[in-house]
């Protein structure tokens, strides 16, 4: 009993016993070789790149923030009224944007690790607010890549109008791009959004710059619609305030995006907090001037917006701005490429940050296990192509138009803001740090001033869409309830009062050995059963008299009657029924292994159709506690041939290999591993190991502890998985086993549900391991199910039979 760990700071090996297969496919091509764990370090950002990658949403929304303002109010009716308006609706959300950047650098400095508004609320409230907030974030940033991508789109149609057609198709393959850039993994993706990030900057400054000066030297004139701007009649200049409302929520979309930093602040450079407040205040003070320069622009020009959806705002102002001189023609061309690549790529700050949140999600067992999993690259990939599919369908059902998916966007982000500035304000209250007051004043203040723009969207945008997002919400926040009582559930099974390991003594398995023709993947299971070395009986399950009588007689004349006695199962019911009768007594004293024989190399219709038979049998064999049932993978054509001596009598050559090493693969401790411990040592192997593949050093060094204090009679060793690939690890750490001349049983325990909704819950990985290993002569997977089923009522005791598959 013990435990050995291989140093989890590994470099990846130059060459393996086993060849990685995957390192050659398209895997490889698109994303580049995998990335060390141990590598993670260095995927830091600094404030350069942070500000690319996490700024980029709220940066580009100035692009179309004016121009949905003006869209509503003329809409309206109000016509030139609207640019009397513009200017105090943003200085109004420029006020709360100040606020809330203030309270985030709160809570940048709070929550160091990660103060987004899912993990401030949980800590705060408790975990079904969190995912209120969660959710709620979660639809933003899915409307986050819609809206962007589509604006970008509209700012390449503004220059080319023929492209109008195609603007479904275009924003369709942008996302596809941008999920790429991000599945290459995070320095990959700032070197793609730094320089169009900064480019847009340049641009847009350039132009409110060149923009105030002519209109100071009297070079460019307000437009001819200055004399019934409405200019003199008060505050709202006529609107009425729900109208003024609606176009402040439509131009509240600038404040979206500002909570990135805060999700992502474990990706910036030490210290991170400090890296992280510094790039929050730039991005705040950058947003705010051009927001502000643009509307004035917008106001002063009186440009008003085209609803066509062949110009914008912003490129109508670079026009008139810029000229219509060859290097202003230029100028302009360079501000529509600049606004095309900020919308498009500001979809990347969404692309940050919804995989670490739902990630966050995951962890806490309300979304899917497969979102806490890094991929090839260092990222949470499979976040990364939910986003990009859920963003996808957006543009297709929206026809990629700002104007039809602005009103779902923005209620999302504003609930998070809500809740994670009140949650602030409650930990001051709770904690009373020191400058608490003042913190408690600046969060409250957000709280108050994000709670009334929530409000505001959500009465003026009801009609328009927002009533989905609101319903949506809620009942996403039912599933995620429904889906993390599924997993307490399954935990509370499978490690509630887990006790230590206690062997029970029974005598040792029987191998029953199903037989349809006395072929080499048949010999080759039977020289398993050798291995086992234990008492072993054939079965035909018949079908055809004739063909039974043709394997028995085979049967007698190779010699194998005396030492593996076949025995026919006859009758009606398919072969699971059969089976079970024939078993059924047998089983009452002592574990009985149904072997099953089954084909190397095999097509995906023959593997689905074994995967069924195997499942037939399972569950006709579930009543049995002690009867499990193994597919033996046969080898390679040639290991095990079939010959006949001058009489024509099969010749059937049986050699066990001298040592037989069974292997448990161990990911968690739980009761599905202990039975796959009580199964492996049932085998009579002359040796029994337990092998861990190490994706998270943490985890792994907890299991070690765990293994040791629950008196497991078998060694556990702990080896790297530098690149997280958990098959291929296994796989090079098995067949060196085997190339010791061992005969390799690999043990793997398997959780299985009786509930489709229930297995998706969880990855594939224990079928990906199986179909690795069954390329190696010589290893052998017996993997030992665990069946879940707390619920049902009249069922067999939950340390239900085996299965392999």
């Amino acid at each position: 009993m013990g435990t050995r760990t291989e140093p989890l700071t590994a470099p990846p090996p130059a060459t393996g016993a086993a060849p990685y297969r995957e390192q050659a496919g398209l895997k490889r091509i698109l994303l580049g070789p995998a990335l060390p764990t141990a590598h993670l370090v260095h995927e830091r950002l600094g404030k350069v790149a942070a500000l690319a990658i996490f700024s980029s949403d709220a940066l580009s929304s100035v692009a179309y923030a004016s121009e949905e303002m003006l869209k509503t109010l003329f809409i309206a009716g109000f016509g030139a009224v609207a640019f009397s308006l513009v200017m105090p609706l943003t200085l109004a959300i420029v006020g709360v944007l100040s606020i809330l950047i203030f309270s985030y650098r709160q809570t940048i400095k709070a929550y160091p690790s990660a103060g987004g508004a899912y993990i401030v609320t949980k800590d705060n409230f408790g975990l079904l607010p969190a995912q209120v907030a969660g959710v709620a974030l979660l639809t933003d940033y899915v409307l986050t890549v819609a809206v962007s991508v589509s604006a970008g789109v509209a700012a390449i149609i503004a220059a080319a109008p023929g492209l109008h057609v195609f603007r479904v198709p275009i924003a369709v393959i942008f996302i596809c791009l941008i999920a790429l850039g991000n599945l290459r993994g995070v320095r990959e993706s700032g070197k793609i959004f730094a320089a169009p990030t900064y480019l847009f900057i340049l641009s847009v400054i350039s132009l409110i710059g060149i923009g105030l000066v002519r209109l100071a030297t009297g070079s460019l004139e307000p437009g001819q619609a200055a004399a019934t701007s409405g200019q003199g009649l008060g505050l709202l200049a006529g609107v009425p305030l729900f109208i003024a409302l609606h176009a402040l929520a439509s131009g509240s979309a600038a404040m979206t995006g500002v909570e990135a930093i805060s999700n992502g602040v474990p990706a910036f450079k030490p210290p991170e907090w400090r890296n992280a407040q510094k790039t929050l205040t730039v991005m705040g003070l950058t947003l705010g001037i051009m927001f502000v320069g643009i509307s004035f622009l917008a106001s002063r020009l009186h440009t008003a917006p085209d609803f066509t959806g062949r110009s914008t705002v912003l490129a109508d102002i670079g026009k008139e701005v810029f000229g219509q001189t060859g290097l202003g023609f230029g100028a302009f061309l360079v501000l529509q490429v600049a606004t095309t690549l900020i919308l498009v790529l500001a979809a990347n700050t969404a692309f940050a940050d919804f995989p670490r949140l739902a990630n966050f999600h995951a962890d806490d067992n309300f979304l899917p296990r497969q979102f806490t999993t890094r991929g090839h690259r260092l990222v949470f990939s499979n976040g990364i192509i939910a986003l990009a599919g859920a963003a996808a369908v957006l543009v297709i059902v929206f026809r990629a138009d700002v104007t039809r998916l602005i009103p779902f966007y923005a209620i999302g982000v504003f609930t998070s803001f809500s809740l994670s500035q009140a949650g602030m304000a409650k930990r001051h209250l709770r904690l009373r740090e020191p400058g608490w007051k003042l913190g408690l004043v600046i969060n409250g203040a957000g709280a108050v001033a994000t709670a009334v723009v929530l409000v505001v969207i959500s009465i003026t945008k009801f009609a328009e869409g927002a009533w989905a997002v609101m319903v949506l919400v809620p009942v996403l926040v039912w599933l995620l309830m429904r889906m993390n009582n599924q997993y307490e559930r399954e935990r509370d099974e499978l490690e509630e009062d887990l006790q230590s390991y206690a062997a029970i003594p029974r005598d040792r398995p029987m191998a029953l050995l199903l037989v349809r023709d006395l072929d080499p993947r048949t010999i080759h299971a039977l020289q398993y059963a050798k291995t086992l070395r234990t008492e072993t009986l054939a079965v035909h399950l018949e079908d055809d008299p004739m063909h039974t009588l043709l394997l028995e007689s085979a049967w007698q004349r190779a010699g194998l009657q005396d030492d593996v006695p076949l025995r026919v199962a006859r009758g009606r019911g398919d072969e699971g029924e059969r089976l079970a009768g024939f078993v059924g007594a047998l089983s009452a004293e002592r574990d009985i292994t149904v072997l099953v024989p089954v084909a190397h190399d095999v097509s995906a219709l023959e593997r689905f159709s074994e995967s069924r038979d195997g499942t037939r049998l399972t569950r006709a064999l579930l009543p049995y506690e002690h009867v499990r049932v193994t597919l033996v993978r046969d080898h390679p054509d040639g290991v095990h041939p079939l010959s006949h001596d001058e009489h024509g009598n099969p010749v059937v050559k049986l050699t066990p290999r001298g040592m037989h090493t069974s292997v448990v693969l161990v990911d968690k401790l739980d009761r599905a591993v202990l039975r796959a411990v009580a199964y492996a040592l049932t085998l009579g192997a002359t040796e029994v190991r337990a092998v861990h593949a190490a994706v998270d050093p943490d985890r792994a060094m907890h299991l070690a502890d765990a293994w040791m204090a629950s008196g497991v009679p078998v060694a556990l060793d702990v080896v790297e998985c530098w690149d997280r690939n958990v098959p291929r690890t296994l796989e090079e750490e098995v067949i060196q086993l085997g190339h010791r001349g061992a005969e390799v049983t690999v043990v793997m325990p398997r959780r299985d549900f009786p509930k489709l909704r229930q297995r998706l819950l969880h990855d594939r990985t224990s079928r990906r391991i199986i179909r690795r290993l069954g390329h190696h002569p010589h290893v052998d997977v017996a993997a030992v199910p665990y069946y879940f089923a707390p619920r049902m009522k009249a069922t067999p005791p939950l340390s239900a039979p085996s299965s392999v598959g």
